[in-house]
């Protein structure tokens, strides 16, 4: 990505762990139907970014490419107090579509209208806060700003959750894991109810996250060469608390990597490399992922067809 910051719906200023060019839009791979689309069906895309501008009236286009691939649902993760009333929109107009609220630790020095969370959260089809977190990756935000609005969040969520939104959340964290652990640990929140989302760490790393009680989701860079810890620490989490996402528009995975935007119907790539590293069959690795995701965000059932 560029080093010009964004705005709020264009996304996170370089989320991405390295710069990504942007090419013409095209399809990933083939469709997926009849028996291969039958063998992938369940997989959900857990943190994707539906409501930036990469996929701004194309919303319809996306969800056909996923139904196509495979891909039953696709949770679109918010950035901002803005981008939570987005994503639930989005959400709402979109059976497939589920939303979350929070504050990216990268839009700790925009307006925050906190109001507009709370909102956003009621929506009967929001099922996370987040994502929140911390990134000592990037100079700007301070560090000192990111670290007062996540604990604000905290705060606030711990309230909110004894009223009536007790949600999982969506933490970001991004060469963060000191600072952010203990923060967590210390917050009276539900241990097992925090996903660490889009997992570029260490398998010494990852261990942590999983002594904390909580979850961790891989996207694309499971599939990089260049990121062979990542790989190494997908091997480490227990089957019953890993996900899987995209992050798009960011980070499409290997064989696709220089592919933009990337799009949620790809999560299916990023399922298929993770069951080979961890050497399980797709089938049921699959079904794995789908009860996971449902278990811990509260999704509906599958429905069989």
């Amino acid at each position: 990505m560029s080093t010009t910051r964004p705005s709020a719906a264009r996304g996170p200023r370089a989320v991405a762990p390295a710069p990504q060019r942007p090419v013409a839009p095209a399809a990933p791979h083939p469709p997926l139907r009849g028996t291969a689309a039958a063998s992938v069906r369940g997989v959900i895309d857990t943190h994707c970014h539906l409501g930036f501008d990469d996929f701004k009236g194309r919303a319809d286009e996306e969800i056909a490419r996923m139904r196509d691939a495979g891909v039953d649902l696709a949770i679109t993760i918010s950035t901002s107090s803005a981008d939570a009333l987005r994503s639930r929109d989005l959400a709402m107009s979109h059976p497939e579509v589920w939303h979350s609220a929070g504050i990216h630790p990268l839009y700790s020095d925009e307006p925050i209208d906190w109001g507009d969370l709370r909102e956003a959260s009621k929506s009967p089809k929001c099922v996370a806060w987040g994502e929140l977190g911390l990134d000592r990756h990037h100079a700007k935000p301070a560090f000192d700003l990111q670290h007062r609005v996540l604990h604000e969040q905290l705060d606030r969520i711990s309230r909110w959750r004894r009223e009536d939104r007790e949600l999982p959340i969506v933490i970001h964290c991004r060469k963060a894991f000191d600072d952010l652990l203990p923060i967590l640990a210390e917050s009276g929140l539900p241990r097992d109810r925090f996903v660490f989302h889009c997992f570029s760490g260490t398998p010494a790393e990852a261990k942590r996250v999983l002594d904390l009680g909580a979850w961790i989701s891989f996207t694309g860079i499971v599939t990089y060469r260049n990121a062979p810890e990542v790989a190494a620490a997908a091997k480490l989490v227990p089957g019953d608390r890993i996900m899987v996402e995209t992050d798009a528009p960011f980070l499409s995975p290997e064989p696709i990597r220089s592919a933009w935007p990337n799009r949620p119907a790809n999560v299916v790539l990023v399922a298929r490399a993770l069951a080979s590293i961890r050497g399980e069959e797709e089938p049921s690795f699959f079904r794995a992922l789908d009860s996971n995701s449902r278990r811990f965000f509260g999704l509906p059932a599958a429905t069989v067809a």
